[in-house]
């Protein structure tokens, strides 16, 4: 009878192991769902040195006025957030929403929301990314929906268009507004 070696039993066990940790996986529950270590907890700060020119710079206060407050991140070089921008003006009608400006060129930003229309009552710009690393994001857009107490209720990350929006952030949203 002939040894077999580890060596040769090895490769297909590992296989095996990480086909079978990969299947499970893709079943589990929430797994398309990016969890914010901050839901739950006080919205961390947003810090910047300026705003953007002919805009409302945004004081922590903004995230804490009572109400359903929304904060995105996004960027003038950023498609999605392009995609994004009609839903975000439709949203100032009935919502605070901070926006904070990141890795962008001050110009530019302002240049879109002059030309685009500005959907936020604030606008923080976070030309290094500090606030947005701070806050956990890893690209734009994302945004946060936060209590009347600036307490993160819920993260989204990607644009709010879609089937996706309205299957995971309006539902999050009514949550917070408790409908």
């Amino acid at each position: 009878m002939a040894k077999v070696s580890p060596l040769m039993v090895a490769p297909p066990v590992i296989f095996i192991a990480l086909a079978s940790l990969f299947y499970v996986g893709m079943f589990r529950e929430g797994k398309d769902e990016l969890e914010s270590v901050f839901v739950g907890k006080p919205a961390p700060n947003v810090v910047t040195e300026k705003g953007l020119a002919d805009f409302t710079h945004t004081q922590q206060s903004d995230l804490a006025t009572g109400e359903v407050t929304l904060v995105n991140f996004w960027a003038s070089w950023c498609p999605p957030c392009r995609a994004e921008h009609p839903k975000l003006l439709e949203l100032t009608e009935e919502f605070n929403i901070v926006g904070v400006n990141f890795k962008d060129n001050a110009g530019t930003a302002t240049r879109y929301l002059v030309e685009d229309g500005n959907p936020f009552d604030s606008v923080a710009f976070d030309p290094q990314g500090r606030t947005a690393i701070d806050w956990g994001v890893t690209a734009p857009p994302e945004t946060f929906i936060l209590d009347g107490n600036g307490t993160v209720l819920y993260r989204f990350a990607g644009p709010l268009i879609g089937s996706d929006y309205e299957q995971r952030f309006l539902p999050e949203l009514n949550k917070a507004l408790g409908k």
